[in-house]
């Protein structure tokens, strides 16, 4: 079971990803709706992993990541992203994005991007 930290803009996509994580054994402990957000939660709540949208308003997914990434070298972050957006999925991952999951999200997809960057977790 991993701690869950959910960051996106749209109510709708953080209601249908808590949805699958918790129902996959994992615990949501907060979520955020923009970058900004995402740093100050990622702080106050030390996730063992986050689920981070791309686009948002404020700060987006890419430049929380990044700063995430610079505060916590370790930090474990799944990108979600629509389809068509490769380059910025590229760039996240050179980023250090440890996976990414496309929308509309498949929960078999999920629960396996995030079983998988735990267990990379683990072996470390």
């Amino acid at each position: 079971m991993a701690k869950i930290l959910i960051v996106d803009d749209a109510a709708f996509m953080r209601t249908v990803l808590k949805d699958i994580l918790t129902k996959g054994g994992h615990e949501v402990i907060g979520e955020a709706v923009n970058g900004k957000q995402a740093i100050e939660q990622y702080d106050r709540l030390v996730p063992d992993l986050v689920t981070m949208d791309i686009t948002m308003p404020e700060m987006d997914g890419i430049e929380a990541l990044k700063r995430i990434k610079n505060r916590d070298p370790k930090a474990k972050i799944v990108m979600c992203s629509v389809l068509g957006q490769q380059g910025m999925v590229i760039e996240a991952i050179q980023a250090g994005a440890m996976d990414f999951v496309d929308k509309p999200y498949q929960a078999e997809r999920v629960l396996h991007s995030v079983k998988k960057v735990i267990g990379k977790a683990a072996a470390t």
